[in-house]
C-alpha cells in the first residue's frame, strides 16, 4: 500500500496553503494526497446554541475538506485525493493520523514583514509527537516561492527549484534525516546544500590564547568529518549536486541564513522516550520560527 502525503486542514488561510504545498509534493513523489480535517468537540453548553447545533457543525466539517479536495482535483488532475475527518485534540489527532503517511504537512502563520513562521500550539504538538516527518508551510507560500528567478528577476514555477538545505550534526548523523534530504533534492531535480556549524570545545576556546593555526586545523577536521558522513550518500545519489558548508559559528544561525535561498529546509528531531515529554532541539526550534522556506522536521533515533 502506498503511503500518502497527509495534510491537516482547518479552513484557515494557513492550512489552505499547506494543502496546496502538499498537493505539489504529492505530484513530485507520485503519491496520493490525504486531506485530514480535525473536529474538536465543542463543549456541551455551546453545542446546544442554535448556531452551533449538530447540523451546523456537520455542514461545516464536511464542506471544508470537500471544497479543498475539489480545488486540488481541478488544479492537479493527476493526483488521487481523499478526505478524512477525525475528532479530538488537533495536535494529537494529526500526529496519529500521520502514522501511515509519507509525511504530514501543516500550515503556520507568517510573521508579516519579518521572515519566518509563527508556530502555534497545534504545529508544535504535532512536530513533537509525530513519528513521521512534519513539514510546516507559511500562509503565503506559493509554487513560485520554491523556484529560482527567471531572466526578468521574478520567481517562476517554470524555473528550476531552489536548493534543498539540510542542517547536519556530524556527531549524530542519522540515515533517516540524510536520506530524506537527498530524496527531497532528487524529486526536485535540484542541489542539496548541507550546512554544519561548529564551535571549538571549551578547553580550546577558553584554555588557550587565540591561535590561527589551531583554528584552521579544527576547521579542516570538521570539514573532513562532514565529507566522510556524506561520501556514501554522494555515491548513492550521483545525480544530486551536493554543496558542503562547514563553518565556525552557531548551527541555528547558519541554517536560518541558508533558508533564505532554499525551497525546503530539512532538520532533525531526536526521538527521546522521556517522562518529561518530547524535546525539540534549538536548531530545529530556530528553523521552525525563523526560516523563510518550508521546514521539514524529520524524527530519528
Amino acid at each position: 500500500m502506498l503511503r500518502s502525503i497527509t495534510v491537516g486542514l482547518d479552513g484557515s488561510r494557513e492550512s489552505r496553503a499547506a494543502v496546496e504545498w502538499a498537493a505539489r509534493e504529492a505530484a513530485l513523489r507520485d503519491l496520493p494526497l490525504r486531506i485530514v480535517h480535525v473536529w474538536e468537540p465543542v463543549p456541551e453548553p455551546m453545542a446546544q446554541a442554535p448556531l452551533l447545533g449538530a447540523e451546523t457543525q456537520q455542514h461545516w466539517t464536511e464542506r471544508i475538506p470537500r471544497e479543498a479536495a475539489e480545488g486540488v482535483a481541478l488544479r492537479h488532475p493527476g493526483i488521487e485525493v481523499s478526505t478524512e475527518q477525525v475528532s479530538g485534540h488537533p495536535g494529537e489527532a494529526l500526529a496519529e493520523a500521520a502514522g501511515n503517511a509519507e509525511l504530514l504537512v501543516l500550515g503556520s502563520r507568517g510573521l508579516g514583514g519579518i521572515g519566518g513562521f509563527m508556530v502555534g500550539s497545534v504545529g508544535l504538538s504535532a512536530v513533537a509527537h509525530c513519528e513521521r516527518p512534519v513539514v510546516l508551510v507559511r500562509a503565503l507560500e506559493t509554487a513560485a516561492d520554491e523556484h529560482e528567478q527567471d531572466p526578468a528577476g521574478v520567481p517562476s514555477a517554470a524555473t528550476p527549484f531552489r536548493p534543498v538545505v539540510l542542517g547536519l550534526d556530524t556527531r549524530h548523523a542519522d540515515e533517516t534525516l540524510i536520506g530524506f534530504a537527498f530524496e527531497a533534492a532528487r524529486h526536485r531535480a535540484t542541489s542539496l546544500h548541507v550546512v554544519h556549524g561548529w564551535n571549538p570545545p571549551p578547553y580550546y576556546a577558553y584554555g588557550t590564547p587565540a591561535n590561527p593555526a589551531l583554528h584552521e586545523a579544527l576547521a579542516l577536521g570538521e570539514a573532513e568529518a562532514m565529507a566522510q558522513v556524506l561520501r556514501p550518500w554522494r555515491e548513492k545519489y550521483p545525480d544530486v549536486e551536493v554543496v558542503e558548508q562547514s563553518r565556525y559559528g552557531s548551527p541555528a544561525v547558519l541554517v536560518v541564513e541558508a533558508a533564505r535561498a532554499a525551497s525546503l529546509v530539512v532538520v532533525g528531531r531526536r526521538v527521546r522516550r522521556s517522562p518529561f515529554g518530547a524535546h525539540i532541539g534549538h536548531v530545529t526550534h530556530a528553523a521552525l520560527h525563523h526560516s523563510t522556506a518550508p521546514v521539514a522536521v524529520v524524527p530519528h533515533g
